[in-house]
């Protein structure tokens, strides 16, 4: 039976390598984010390559219109069997100094409560079927204070602590989830195919609960990765 895979904050780089991979394994493919001209465009590609897709419009940061597209997909597609949440750069970023209450409030509901609807609409699903594959992205300011990222670090900081606790509290109940640092986006579509098959084999590998994809050199010294 086909398996379906998610992916929110579908953009032409990073997120059509992972539903191109995911696609060449037999999975259906649902696509979220804002702009829908670009979400038909790349349905269509995805049509050209025999893998089944479909566009579910809606901004990240509007809550329930994220929901509902999620249960829109759920509808079309069938049950989510992956959830890859990876939202674009959006709104103003701001260096430390410069960082606000608001402006850090911007980028936490963009990374971290966008992440927590998806993962609710998702995760009722998963937990009856005992199975899933919750994949949440961030890149290298989670990890490396970059002062240029500040309140989009806060939050991608926040997103990673939260997807390593999903790890912890899932993994008994066959599910995994997992925190993904992109280092660098692809420069290429070769390069987004080899993104796309990492992201295939965190999933089929079910491995820690951080990985890193990409060059490593920008992240300086890296956390110890949990094995748990």
């Amino acid at each position: 039976m086909a398996k379906t895979l998610v992916v929110v904050g579908a953009g032409p780089g990073r997120g059509m390598g992972v539903a191109r991979a995911f696609g060449r394994h037999g999975y259906r493919v649902g696509l979220v984010a804002r702009t829908k001209d670009r979400l038909d465009s790349q349905v269509a590609e995805l049509a050209g390559l025999d893998i089944p897709a479909a566009a579910f419009p809606a901004d990240i940061r509007d809550r329930d219109a994220l929901a509902a597209a999620l249960a829109q997909a759920t509808e079309a597609l069938g049950p989510v069997d992956v959830l890859d949440y990876a939202p674009g750069p959006s709104g103003p970023v701001t260096h430390a100094t410069q960082t606000t209450a608001a402006a850090a409030t911007a980028q936490f509901d963009l990374y971290v409560l966008g992440a927590i609807t998806a993962v609710g609409q998702v995760l009722p699903d998963m937990l009856n079927r005992a199975s899933g594959t919750l994949l949440l992205t961030t890149g290298p300011a989670a990890t490396v204070p970059a002062p240029a990222l500040a309140n989009a670090g806060l939050a991608m900081a926040a997103l990673r602590n939260y997807a390593q606790t999903l790890h912890a509290e899932l993994a008994p109940h066959g599910i995994h989830a997992a925190t993904v640092t992109v280092t660098s986006p692809p420069a290429s579509a070769a390069a987004a195919d080899t993104i796309g098959a990492a992201y295939y084999a965190l999933h089929e590998d079910r491995g820690p609960a951080e990985a890193f994809i990409g060059p490593t050199g920008a992240l300086g010294p890296q956390p110890p990765q949990s094995s748990a």
